[in-house]
């Protein structure tokens, strides 16, 4: 509740509709008790059938949830935000909610520590090759083993947004040169060097680099941006880290390039298809490392969305359709 004496009194308090998806098997209702905490003064309600989604969202303004589908969205006639609990957007029905002009909020920040971690420890994997000491070991096999040093590595970082910014400033210790790509370049970044997605710029950056890391919306910019050109571009020793969207990278490419020892490895959290095939030939490369898009997961996943979307319903109660909302990517 606002102590401005002119902001909204306590029956006009804005309520929150909570859709039933979880996310990374974690109950949805853990996101509905962090945002009950945040704004004990209002309703957050959880539909937890579709019946419940369906009738409650007619009369919502404010709904948030991992996805909003098109049929849902047709019943919603009061909606007036979504807020979206994953940080890309590319699944729902963005055009759609532009013509009806519902702004779209997503989880930008949430992930920042959790995947840059994941991406430390692939890359940090892949330099001391613990997958190698590991197959070792389960044989009893005494047996030395030849590794690499990050230290002086070139780590190029597509995408600097929270994920990217995170992954840098953990790369600092480690004394690598970094290169951040990203649309607006003038904006600087955490990195060394800061460049734009020219075509010239980008393939001069991929021949220094020795660890590729993909932290970027799926965007057409994006889409394909690791091409058969660009993995040949790539030095045989870089090792390629998606954590982004799976079709940032050209599948048949990368197999490609495995086979024929382009590029070191890679480290997948994200494929295309996804989920991969069993019979995928990715899945029989000894070096590459693929996790079921789980980077995002972490204990504190909820609440640090809970502190986003509390935040911009605040907003919302004191400012209404001209609020400006944190992380607002549509309209």
């Amino acid at each position: 509740m606002t102590d401005d004496p002119g902001g909204p009194s306590d029956s006009e308090q804005t309520n929150v509709l909570v859709l039933r998806s979880d996310t990374h098997g974690i109950p949805i209702e853990q996101y509905v008790q962090a945002l009950r905490k945040r704004l004990p003064e209002r309703t957050v309600e959880l539909a937890s059938t579709p019946a419940a989604e369906h009738e409650a969202i007619q009369a919502a303004p404010f709904v948030t949830g991992m996805a909003l589908e098109e049929s849902l969205l047709e019943a919603a006639d009061a909606l007036d935000v979504f807020a979206c609990g994953f940080a890309g957007t590319d699944h729902l029905p963005l055009a759609v909610l532009a013509e009806r002009n519902v702004r779209v909020t997503n989880a930008s920040g949430v992930h920042g520590p959790n995947i840059a971690e994941h991406v430390l420890g692939a890359i940090l994997r892949f330099t001391r090759l613990f997958h190698v000491g590991d197959r070792r070991q389960r044989r009893r096999e005494w047996r030395h083993y030849q590794t690499h040093e990050l230290q002086g590595s070139t780590v190029t970082v597509v995408g600097l947004g929270a994920i990217g910014q995170a992954v840098t400033e953990r790369l600092e210790p480690f004394g690598v040169e970094t290169i951040g790509i990203r649309y607006t370049p003038e904006k600087g970044g955490p990195t060394d060097e800061v460049i734009g997605f020219e075509a010239a710029a980008v393939q001069e950056a991929f021949a220094r680099t020795d660890y590729l890391v993909l932290a970027c919306p799926l965007t057409e910019t994006t889409r394909g941006l690791v091409d058969r050109e660009a993995l040949t571009t790539l030095d045989p020793n870089a090792v390629v880290v998606n954590v982004a969207r799976g079709p940032v990278v050209e599948t048949d490419a990368l197999v490609d390039a495995l086979r024929r020892q382009d590029i070191r490895g890679a480290s997948l959290d994200v494929t295309d298809p996804e989920p991969l095939p069993e019979d995928h030939p990715l899945w029989g490369f000894d070096n590459v490392q693929i996790t079921p898009h789980n980077s995002g997961h972490t204990p504190e996943y909820y609440e640090r969305l809970a502190d986003i979307v509390a935040e911009n319903v605040r907003r919302y109660d004191e400012d209404g359709p001209g609020a400006t909302l944190e992380n607002q990517v549509v309209p």
